[in-house]
């Protein structure tokens, strides 16, 4: 059913996720083109019996187990070195996909006129069910989400205000370089829209693998955040488009795989978002990039951040000025792909 062979490369990326993969690789089982899948597992070094779920419960699934834990981004490329289908879906291990979502994924990439589509990226949703209410300054419950004034609060799902909500429609940069999921916290239904997006969100995607492998892949240096952006970037300078497929639906347990407090998560974000913004945006927001990243470790200090993360934060911005030599390189062959686009359009 979904052994070798398949149209598409399902791939999952897992660090010690034992206890989410059923959920995911259920969805990946349940959807309408299975017999089109080869799934596959790129194992990161787990030590919580991942290989062992994998060998007993799931046989149809293709595992490459890595000796050391690369991240996303170097999970990624190494489930990708081998592929030979024509497409490769990205699955995040703590998401799952509503069982049309592939089929709709795949529709876009093979509809007349979209040839030039590298990557079509899913309408992800927060799993689960919140309801809104004004923010009156108590601690945010446990798996809550606050934005601006409004708090969002977790609720069953048949409670009269329960709502969905959007956890992303795609990837944006920010003017001072943030990479930001598109209609983050927007109540299902009441996204922006727009079939166009910058870029798609490694975290539920279907990607066309000659795009992928003609701007070079995934770059494993990245390890975690930042890599489906900075991939993205360099479709769009390849002269590839990006496509949000709304009725594509998939649903993340937000943070259930890494967590977004520690200072894992703060030194790659704070590096890889200043090492991906230099690579490809213009220098003046370059520049808003930095400044903004310094004005964050200052303001961590005065809030009195943990000294871990205040450490985190201060090592990536050290590591990505020490690196401008070679990501000013990199700037430069970038830039010369765009204009060898530009003149073979």
């Amino acid at each position: 059913m979904t052994g070798q062979g398949g149209r598409i490369r399902a791939l999952v990326v897992s660090w010690n996720g034992a206890h989410l993969l059923p959920a995911c690789l259920g969805s990946l089982l349940a959807q309408s083109m299975a017999p089109e899948l080869h799934l596959v597992v790129v194992d990161n070094a787990s030590q919580d019996g991942t290989t062992e779920l994998l060998r007993e419960t799931y046989p149809m699934v293709e595992v490459i187990t890595s000796t050391t834990n690369r991240g996303f981004a170097g999970g990624v490329a190494l489930g990708m070195q081998d592929a030979d289908e024509e497409l490769v879906l990205l699955l995040n291990n703590d998401a799952t996909l509503a069982p049309q979502a592939l089929e709709r994924m795949a529709a876009v990439l093979s509809a007349p006129g979209n040839e030039r589509v590298g990557a079509v990226t899913a309408k992800i949703l927060l799993e689960g069910h919140f309801r809104e209410q004004q923010d009156d300054g108590t601690p945010l419950p446990v798996g809550g989400f606050r934005q601006g004034t409004t708090v969002y609060v977790p609720v069953p799902a048949d409670h009269p205000e329960a709502v969905r909500l959007v956890n992303s429609t795609g990837n944006l940069v920010s003017r001072d370089g943030a990479g930001v999921d598109r209609d983050w916290l927007a109540v299902d239904g009441t996204e922006c829209g727009g079939d166009d997006v910058m870029g798609f969100c490694g975290g539920a995607a279907l990607l066309r693998r000659a795009a992928v492998e003609e701007v070079g892949g995934f770059d494993p240096e990245l390890f975690l955040y930042y890599e489906d952006t900075d991939l993205s970037w360099k479709l769009r300078t390849a002269g590839w488009s990006i496509r949000y497929e709304a009725t594509a639906i998939a649903s993340h347990r937000h943070a259930a795989s890494s967590d977004a407090g520690s200072a894992l998560f703060r030194y790659y974000n704070t590096r890889n978002s200043l090492v991906v913004v230099g690579r490809h945006a213009p220098l003046t927001m370059v520049l808003r990039s930095l400044l903004r990243q310094i004005g964050g470790w200052v303001a961590a200090w005065r809030r009195h951040e943990s000294p871990a993360t205040r450490a985190a934060r201060g090592r990536g911005i050290l590591d990505a000025v020490l690196r401008t030599p070679r990501t000013a390189r990199e700037r430069r062959s970038i830039r010369r792909t765009k204009l060898g686009s530009q003149s073979s359009a």
